[in-house]
C-alpha cells in the first residue's frame, strides 16, 4: 500500500516515518511540507493513502484536496487538539489521529485503511461538508452531516434528524421524509458533535433533536412528531424539564 505523507513538521515526520517503515504492507513513496509541493507530487506518485496534516504552512489540507481532486485515494488527516478541526472531521466522517501520533494508532488506523482499501476512498461531499465547517469555524455555516453505511455515504441536513437511536455499537439516524439510516458507530460518537445543534441524550438508547419533540408526558417519554414515543429515564429527566422550559 503506497503512502504519502503530508507534514511540515519534521520531528513528527521522523517520527510517523519510524512506525510506517515497520509494518511491512506500507511503502511511504514520497512526503512535503507544503501544499505546492503535494499538489505536483501525489498526481505523479499515485498514492493509495495520504497522512495529511491539516494545518500547514503555505495553507491548509483541504486546498490541497480541491486542487488534486479526490476518489483514488483515502485519507487520515492528522491535527493537534483543535476543536472545530475534529468537528469538521467528524462531520465529513473522517478518520483522524491527534497528535502527538502513537504507534498504536497510526498502526490501527493504516490497518483499517489496508483492509478497506476499496469502500474508503476520499469523497467529494465529505471534503465539503470538512471544509465548510473548518473555514466558518463555527457552527452557523455548516449544517450538514456525512454518514457512512456499509454501501455509502449519505449526506443529511442535521436540522432533518428526527433522532437517533443506539443498539449494540450501532446507530439508526430517523430523518424526516426519508429512509432510516443505520451506521456501524455507536450514540456516543455522536452525542457531543450533535448537542449544539438542539440534540439531547434523553435515554441510553435515544439522542433526540427537541425541534421534533411534540409533547412531554411525565410518566417519562417523549412524543415525536412522527408519532414515535421516546423514553425517558429517570436519570435524564430533570435535564430533560430543564431544556424544555428553556425552549417555552
Amino acid at each position: 500500500m503506497k503512502l504519502y505523507i503530508l507534514e511540515d513538521e519534521p520531528r513528527i515526520l521522523q517520527h510517523i516515518l519510524q512506525i510506517v517503515n515497520r509494518i511491512d504492507y506500507v511503502e511511504v513513496v514520497g512526503s512535503a511540507a507544503e501544499i505546492a509541493v503535494a499538489t505536483v507530487e501525489i498526481p505523479a506518485l499515485k498514492p493509495e493513502i495520504i497522512l495529511a496534516d491539516i494545518r500547514l504552512k503555505d495553507g491548509d489540507s483541504f486546498q490541497l484536496f480541491e486542487q488534486v481532486g479526490v476518489g483514488d485515494f483515502q485519507v487520515i488527516f492528522l491535527t493537534a487538539y483543535d476543536q472545530y478541526a475534529i468537528q469538521a472531521l467528524n462531520l465529513g466522517a473522517f478518520g483522524y489521529l491527534l497528535k502527538p501520533v502513537d504507534d498504536e494508532s497510526l498502526t490501527s488506523a493504516l490497518h483499517k485503511c489496508f483492509h478497506h482499501r476499496k469502500q474508503d476512498l476520499f469523497d467529494q461531499q465529505q471534503l465539503s461538508i470538512a471544509k465548510e465547517h473548518y473555514l466558518a469555524q463555527g457552527l452557523s455555516a455548516n449544517k450538514r452531516i456525512a454518514l457512512k453505511t456499509l454501501e455509502y455515504i449519505e449526506v443529511v441536513a442535521i436540522e432533518n434528524i428526527m433522532f437517533c437511536r443506539g443498539d449494540k455499537g450501532y446507530t439508526t439516524f430517523v430523518i424526516k421524509g426519508s429512509n432510516e439510516i443505520l451506521v456501524s458507530k455507536g450514540l456516543k460518537d455522536y452525542e457531543g458533535l450533535l448537542s449544539p445543534f438542539g440534540f439531547l441524550r434523553c435515554h441510553q438508547s435515544y439522542l433526540v433533536n427537541f425541534a421534533y419533540v411534540k409533547k412531554y408526558f411525565r410518566e417519562g417519554y417523549l412524543q415525536m412528531e412522527n408519532g414515535e414515543k421516546i423514553q425517558v429515564s429517570s436519570r435524564k429527566k430533570e435535564e430533560v424539564l430543564k431544556y424544555l422550559e428553556n425552549i417555552a
